[in-house]
């Protein structure tokens, strides 16, 4: 294109930016920008400043930038149909360039730096690894199932409010002895997730056909003799990613929120196995990420005022208000740990490839797992036994050989605490007999957010490629999420998204080599932790520990609560000692048997007491 060269602003970041264009449409940018008439107009593979400019040029009017922001777009554009990506709009084009000088480029620069400076590939493998072998290995589960303690004297409390807080030990218990039918537990909980859903926005969609059908057939087993374990005739949620036919499966996406997939996910399958009952399909924020839906933004029980954080947003509201006795939600990056956290609840993200994901939408293959939200470590390891297993067509899972977490001598373990530990934890452990020290985990590798998000961000695009190309994600809830993000990734090299991989191998060995305990303690919600934490595969439990006043209240009798946990870390393929440790510590503490007060806010409450309907946001985010 023959005419002036427009300059190409560089802004200041928080690192050396502006390279990506530079150094991946290097070219294409000089052929098509470039003009004899300015000889200073050419592409410095060392960038500028922010106050220089490329290409050199006067002070311009508004109406001359006008023309620059076109005449840039121009230039971008032929780089970006090298990329088979002219599909993106003038706008979008400039603010990708933006975003990837400011983010892309550091994180591509902090992996080059770990892994890239020798030649010949002789260290730092990809952690991705492939495998040739066409057999798959064998599914049958021959692992050694867990041994439940047993529960006896449990009466059917007249209060239907008890029986929605009643632990599965003790609702099985109910039904065994004939004090209550799954059919009537159905009922209750079917009742609450009707009443409290207008207020908390946790439900997408009740399955009340089908959870009768189940009850129903779980009631008539137990009549015949059979008793399929703990799990039989428990009510329970799914969150609404994870695919059950006849149903609608909405990834709680305005685009997809009338898809029907003719798809039992495996995770499903397990648990209609073990005799639970599916009574409802739970809010996920849409395509996984956060807590805004296509049906509004799901509400903290604790503090109805804010909102749940991560998208396991309807597991982690639902089992906190009691409306199901245990919910299965996803992580790929904190949407197991930063809800449960918030809502209060018992929850575990397991080791990567404990739980099989056939049939669940899929945002990341080497991130995303599956995990139980619970009303105890009790109830965490009684679903976490159910679902765990190898699954035929997930490649990733496998048959993980867990000890009994019931049988775990915890008086024979090291247990390490970082500096945010809760110290209630590391003090309650300590006087059960534990060996409690001071830990750190140390390593390298500056740059674990920035090699998460490379991850996740390619993996969900290639799975949404088709979404971004047809303008789809233009309807998406939260514009400033999955479209902004996904938009940089389209120009991520993919050389340095090999580079993030190999940076991720030298991490998981970094923190192998660093940790020198059987488990640590530490904050559940700290990001970097989040980060490292689902790069490397490792298993935590996040642990209520108490509650504090929240912020501003209503007044100084509000019973509105902020929650307060921490999570309690093992190595892959331990969550046996996590969940062991986190039994224990709850053996002598009520923080986990807490009721939130959606019936009962307190006196001189600004809201509605009991509330009634949706109310106005104070607290958008915390």
């Amino acid at each position: 294109m023959a005419g002036r060269c427009p300059p190409i602003p560089l802004r200041p970041t928080r690192n050396v930016g502006g390279l990506l264009f530079i150094t991946l449409l290097h070219s294409t940018l000089f052929l098509f920008c470039s003009s004899s008439s300015i000889p200073d107009c050419r592409l410095s593979s060392a960038g500028a400043s922010a106050n220089s400019p490329i290409c050199a040029s006067p002070e311009l009017s508004i109406q001359d930038k006008k023309f620059k922001n076109t005449d840039d777009a121009s230039c971008l554009k032929r780089g970006f149909s090298m990329l088979d990506a002219e599909f993106f709009n003038d706008n979008k084009m400039l603010e990708t360039e933006k975003g990837a000088k400011e983010l892309n480029i550091p994180i591509i620069k902090a992996n080059r730096k770990i892994v890239a400076t020798t030649n010949g590939g002789l260290h730092y493998p990809s952690s991705l690894v492939f495998n040739s072998k066409w057999e798959h290995e064998e599914t049958q589960d021959d692992a050694k199932k867990f041994s439940y303690p047993s529960v006896s004297g449990v009466m059917k409390p007249e209060n239907e409010e008890d029986i929605a807080f009643m632990t599965i030990l003790e609702l099985g218990h109910l039904i065994r002895t004939k004090q209550v039918t799954s059919e009537e537990l159905v009922r209750v909980f079917l009742k609450r997730l009707k009443r409290y859903n207008p207020v908390l926005e946790a439900v997408v969609t009740i399955t009340e056909d089908l959870a009768y059908k189940q009850a129903k057939e779980a009631d008539e087993l137990l009549a015949q003799g059979i008793d399929l374990g703990p799990l039989h005739g428990i009510p329970y949620g799914l969150k609404d990613i994870i695919s059950v036919p006849e149903y609608k499966t909405t990834w709680g996406s305005t685009t997809f929120k009338n898809q029907v997939l003719d798809i039992e996910a495996w995770v499903y399958k397990r648990l209609k196995a073990a005799g639970a009952v599916l009574v409802g399909k739970l809010v996920t924020g849409s395509l996984a990420y956060d807590d805004i839906w296509f049906g509004g933004r799901t509400r903290n029980p604790w503090n109805i005022e804010e909102f749940t954080t991560g998208s396991s947003a309807g597991p982690a509201a639902c089992t906190a208000a009691g409306m199901v006795p245990f919910a299965i939600g996803s992580e790929t990056a904190g949407s197991i740990t930063y809800p449960a956290a918030r809502c209060g609840v018992t929850a575990l993200r397991p080791t990567f490839g404990a739980v099989g994901r056939t049939g669940v939408m899929s945002v990341s293959e080497s991130l995303d797992k599956l995990g139980p939200f619970c009303r105890s470590a009790v109830d965490c390891a009684i679903v976490l036994d159910a679902i765990r297993g190898k699954d035929p067509d997930d490649g990733s899972s496998r048959k993980i050989f867990l000890d009994d977490p019931f049988s775990v001598d915890i008086t024979k373990l090291t247990v390490g605490y970082l500096e945010d530990a809760e110290m209630e934890v590391v003090d309650v452990l300590k006087s059960k007999g534990v060996k409690m020290v001071a830990f750190n985990l140390s390593y390298s590798v500056e740059s674990a957010q920035g090699i998460l998000n490379f991850t996740m961000d390619v993996d969900m695009l290639a799975h949404f490629d088709k979404w971004q190309r047809s303008g789809e994600d233009e309807e998406y809830e939260a514009q400033d999420q999955w479209p902004t993000e996904l938009s940089r990734t389209r120009i991520i090299p993919a050389v340095d998204y090999i580079q993030s991989q190999r940076a991720r191998g030298k991490l998981i060995g970094e923190v192998k080599e660093s940790f020198r305990v059987d488990a640590f303690v530490g904050n559940a919600t700290d990001w970097e932790k989040v980060c490292v934490g689902n790069l490397v595969g490792m298993p935590v439990m996040v642990v209520p520990v108490g509650f504090q006043k929240i912020p501003d209240p209503p007044s100084n009798d509000t019973r509105r609560r902020s929650t307060v946990t921490t999570g309690i870390y093992a190595p892959p393929d331990h969550d046996h000692i996590a969940l062991a440790l986190t039994m224990a510590y709850q053996t002598v503490t009520n923080h986990h048997k807490q009721r939130p007060p959606i019936d009962n806010l307190g006196p001189d409450d600004v809201i509605p007491n009991p509330p009634k309907a949706m109310i106005p946001p104070r607290i958008l985010k915390a």
